[in-house]
């Protein structure tokens, strides 16, 4: 029977020999931002939004540099006045020296998805490589997309960095990696016929191993209500140390996200690291249910980001917003947990996480 033949080209295998994307936790280089300004992500309720991202910039800014993305730069002086001014505990106190406005158009905010997805070689001093995969709109769910599309391209033209372009779809929210070698992802999203209707899941596999230096890759089910990426692994569970998985669940039975969450807990507890030892596995609570217009919001404790010395994490305006807070302290000790809150930032169908992307020291 003839061997099959790998999807993978040889030129890309070679040149990511000994390459692995670090954890979130890793230390960072900076992070990128795209200022909002797509007043479609957010209709009808549009105003709040920039004070919450300066909130989120300035919290960011206080832990490590911050690169923002603006599509005019003459835009900069008056976003910079916001994040001086921005609510919280930095207010007044924003890092500015810190904050670098970058002139580079957008469709939209959410660079987690389009943005650069950046590789380290392990133990070793080759230059550090970011991973340009297609963006298609989550399914070409949404308008143009051809901006974001090429934005890796963009930055690794202004920051002088290696850009390879694997050829199929995915974004960066769909996967999470402990930097040792797992990685999770859902099945629902990166099986979806919208991405890459020509990989069977043998396929798709083959790409993450080769593509992110990982040696397994650890998959969940469904997403949850209203989460229009079709069920990102941002919103349901998260790596906070190599042995240790935080996920979401949600106590009330008649809650849409009940089942699909209990499901995706017991495949969690079933899981076992490539050394066959099993995960530590630790909950978050869901917040009450969002709902605006009529429509359910993916709104989700998990969707928190870390940074050099802190996590920032959505708030809810509720008591399992203190639960969530403590929770992500004890996980990450030394890391100060900011909270930003994010009712309604959700309207857009995203939050922190959705929002940034981290740039690893190398």
């Amino acid at each position: 029977m003839p061997k099959a033949v790998s999807p993978i080209s040889s030129n890309d295998r070679d040149r990511l020999i000994g390459y692995q994307m670090p954890a979130e936790w890793a230390p960072h280089l900076a992070t990128y931002i795209v200022w909002p300004h797509n007043l479609e992500t957010w209709p009808g309720k549009f105003d709040p939004i920039p004070s919450v991202f300066a909130k989120m910039a300035a919290a960011i800014a206080h832990f490590e540099p911050l690169r923002v993305l603006v599509n005019d730069t003459l835009d900069a002086q008056e976003i910079a006045a916001l994040i001086i001014d921005a609510p919280g505990p930095f207010g007044g106190t924003a890092r500015m020296e810190r904050i670098e406005f970058i002139s580079v158009p957008t469709n939209d905010s959410w660079i987690r998805d389009h943005g650069p997805i950046f590789l380290n070689q392990v133990g070793g001093h080759a230059p550090q490589i970011a991973l340009d995969f297609r963006f298609n709109s989550w399914g070409e769910k949404y308008g143009a997309f051809d901006l974001d599309d090429v934005v890796p391209r963009r930055l690794g033209e202004r920051y002088g960095f290696d850009v390879i372009e694997p050829g199929i779809v995915l974004e960066g929210g769909s996967i999470e990696v402990n930097g040792v070698g797992s990685l999770l992802t859902t099945e629902s999203c990166l099986l979806n016929r919208n991405r890459n209707p020509h990989l069977t899941r043998t396929e798709v596999e083959e790409y993450l191993q080769a593509y992110f230096g990982v040696t397994q890759v650890l998959w969940l089910g469904d997403g949850i209500a209203g989460d229009d990426t079709d069920g990102h692994i941002d919103d349901l569970a998260r790596f906070t140390s190599p042995d240790t998985i935080v996920t979401v669940v949600e106590e009330d039975p008649a809650d849409a996200n009940y089942a699909v969450l209990r499901d995706n807990l017991a495949r969690l507890r079933a899981m076992r690291d490539p050394s066959g030892r099993p995960f530590k596995i630790e909950t978050l609570p869901m917040p009450p249910a969002l709902s605006y217009d009529g429509t359910r919001l993916p709104a989700s404790y998990a969707n928190f980001y870390v940074t050099n010395h802190g996590v920032i994490m959505p708030s809810f305006d509720c008591p399992q917003d203190t639960i969530a807070s403590a929770t992500l302290a004890r996980l990450f000790p030394g890391r100060q947990v900011v909270m930003v809150p994010s009712t309604d930032l959700v309207w857009g169908l995203g939050a922190i996480h959705c929002l940034t992307q981290q740039h690893p020291a190398s």
